[in-house]
């Protein structure tokens, strides 16, 4: 019997003695996977034997009442509702079905040795303590005498905006021998070169993968660049004051203004060969080295010759990257190992392309890819985004922090939404109580906005949850929420909602009656009248202002389809 004909026999009522005659039923799959005919033609019917006859009579009996199961037609039916596409209750504003690409599976953050482990490390650790005392306090002598050496170069240099002048250069280099001398202390006793930095008139600009703090040290040893770095490590004691002799240009990064102000002087310094070369470190974070994340742009807005340098920590027992590890405790592991291994390898210099030299992403595109093949790694569309909601659920105690991870680079391009933002909108879902896999159920989606089960409601959980398993994700509340707010018409929306909302003799004011009538009309379910003054009144002084109605809605864009009703008719 042919495969896509399989019939099954089975006798009706109880069970009776075998050879007792019953009614057979029959019922036949149809499996016809390549045929575009739902229900091939049956088999010719097959008699019932006779129980009584001998052994050479048929088995099978006239034709029986049969039962046909077309099982590609209940796949295809299956299929078919799998794949149809939830109600969208904000097609009212022109906003589309929500669709997301498959989340990258890697974490570029992880430190694959976050413990001791093993009886080979604990018994190293053990042993190394007393080398470990030695170390910390050959460290603690250099960053003193490091730091006075720095100091007496900046004795009397007022004027921050030119050149470091050539004598104070000559007394920094006794910093630079102490940060020489901090990598022995770490366990750097000799480090791995390979090519050499070009000039300063040929590449002004210097770029590197971030994966440790070592790095900037390093480099610092090596070549005295002058660096890019956040306005917080100024505050940092001793480390501060030799931050500034290396005339590091300040940046802000959630200040536009700020980056736009550091972009300038990149591009002041390193076209000036009187400064240092530039070296920026354009992940913007450390990585655990397996990946490069998405490069920031500021050292190709420049349109300057760039040589890429690439760094190599290899290890078998303790990964040396930063990171989400805790900085004591890899300080602590560095100090009590009997070598740490570090490459550095200078690569060609890149030259901005002349028929595309406005086009930075493309010059930055062609860096990240040499810097790529020679670490043999692959690119991420995670960034320093990702590593700030990283921090931020694990500040709240969340497990799995990583489930918080959204390629925060890929967003941001998509979206149009800041990581600032991102991370207002990351409060509210934990709020929601995910899981220890970090989704939110229907019932923790409906307490933090203080509403009911409704039919609206379901919608809009159903709009987020792209997978059908009734619970969603981090990533797919941001980017739905990030989509929704994109919308030219939303703001339009929600300023015709708050005028519906507002009373006839205060155009200005909204009072929470008003806005839960207008939530009701639509939604047609109980209301937590606390969580919705949380929601709209966030100062608590009883009327809701429009900036305070906006400032919800903005952080909150889900929302504005329980003011459909408003918009649709106003």
């Amino acid at each position: 019997m042919p495969l896509s004909h399989l019939s099954f026999y089975f006798g009706g009522g109880r069970c009776r003695d075998p050879f007792t005659p019953t009614t057979p039923h029959r019922v036949r799959l149809l499996l016809s996977p390549c045929s575009s005919s739902r229900s091939p033609p049956p088999p010719p019917p097959l008699p019932m034997a006779d129980p009584n006859c001998d052994l050479n009579s048929p088995l099978l009996h006239d034709r029986a009442p049969e039962v046909s199961l077309d099982v590609n037609g209940l796949i295809d039916r299956q299929s078919e509702a799998a794949t149809t596409p939830p109600e969208n209750p904000f097609e009212f504003l022109g906003v589309p079905p929500l669709a997301l690409p498959p989340m990258s599976p890697v974490d570029p953050f992880r430190n694959h040795t976050p413990t001791i482990a093993g009886l080979y490390e604990w018994c190293k650790t053990i042993l190394c303590l007393p080398i470990a005392a030695v170390r910390l306090v050959l460290f603690g002598i250099v960053i003193a005498v490091g730091y006075l050496a720095t100091v007496a170069a900046l004795c009397g240099w007022k004027d921050k905006q030119i050149p470091l002048p050539r004598w104070r250069c000559r007394v920094m280099w006794i910093t630079r021998l102490c940060a020489r001398c901090i990598l022995f202390s770490f366990g750097y006793h000799w480090i791995k070169r390979k090519g050499k930095p070009a000039s300063r008139e040929v590449a002004p600009i210097v770029v590197c993968n971030h994966v440790s703090y070592i790095e900037p040290i390093f480099f610092f040893s090596e070549l005295c660049p002058t660096m890019v770095a956040s306005e917080s490590h100024d505050a940092l004691p001793f480390v501060g004051t030799i931050i500034r002799a290396m005339q590091v240009i300040y940046v802000d990064r959630f200040s536009p203004q700020s980056r736009r102000l550091a972009i300038h002087e990149i591009k002041r310094k390193a076209s000036s060969n009187e400064f240092p070369r530039v070296m920026l470190f354009p992940e913007g974070t450390t990585t655990n080295g397996r990946f490069l994340i998405s490069f920031r742009l500021g050292a190709f807005i420049p349109g300057l010759p760039v040589q890429p340098v690439v760094v190599r920590y290899p290890y078998i027992h303790f990964d040396q990257s930063w990171g989400n590890a805790n900085l004591l405790k890899l300080m602590f592991r560095m100090f009590t190992q009997f070598h740490n291994f570090m490459e550095v390898e200078y690569l060609p210099v890149v030259f901005p392309d002349e028929s595309k030299q406005q086009n930075t992403v493309h010059f930055a595109e062609r860096t990240c890819s040499s810097m790529a093949n020679a670490l043999n790694v692959l690119q991420t569309s995670h960034s320093f985004g990702d590593m700030i909601l990283f921090t931020r659920a694990s500040e709240l105690a969340k497990e799995s922090c990583s489930n918080y991870m959204v390629e925060m680079a890929w967003v941001e391009n998509s979206f149009n939404i800041s990581t600032s933002e991102a991370v207002v909108i990351l409060d509210r879902f934990l709020s929601m109580n995910p899981d220890s896999s970090g989704r939110v159920e229907l019932q923790g989606f409906l307490n933090a906005y203080g509403l009911g089960w409704s039919r609206l409601s379901e919608k809009i959980f159903g709009y987020l949850d792209l997978e059908k398993k009734r619970s969603i994700t981090f990533r797919q509340f941001l980017t739905g929420s990030a989509q929704i707010r994109k919308q030219p018409s939303f703001w339009r929306a929600c300023e015709t909602a708050f005028a519906q909302c507002s009373s006839d003799d205060m155009t200005d004011h909204a009072s929470l009656e008003q806005i839960g009538r207008a939530i009701q009309s639509i939604v047609h379910g109980a209301i937590n009248r606390e969580a919705l003054r949380q929601l709209f009144d966030a100062d608590a002084d009883v009327s809701v202002s429009k900036d305070d109605f906006m400032d919800c809605l903005q952080k909150n864009p889900l929302l504005i389809t329980l003011f459909a009703a408003c918009v649709n008719d106003p």
